[in-house]
């Protein structure tokens, strides 16, 4: 199982799938995703973060980095 931090907490997130799951079959979800925001700029986030973020206008790496 791969793991990643997520850029708003720093946490360790587990990303399913790819090869290292072929031999394994390890049932883990992933705990985040890749986002592509208003600005330009790509993050990867914990749901937890995401849920976090602003939903009344669009996001920006300065909300990520406010996290």
């Amino acid at each position: 199982m791969a793991r990643q931090p997520c850029d708003g907490c720093g946490t360790p997130v587990s990303i399913a799938g790819g090869i290292a799951n072929l031999w394994t079959l390890e049932k883990e979800t992933t705990g985040g995703i890749d986002l592509e925001l208003a600005d330009g700029t790509e993050h990867f986030l914990c749901f937890e973060c995401i849920d976090r973020l602003p939903d009344d206008r669009e996001v920006t790496g300065e909300d990520v980095a406010g996290l």
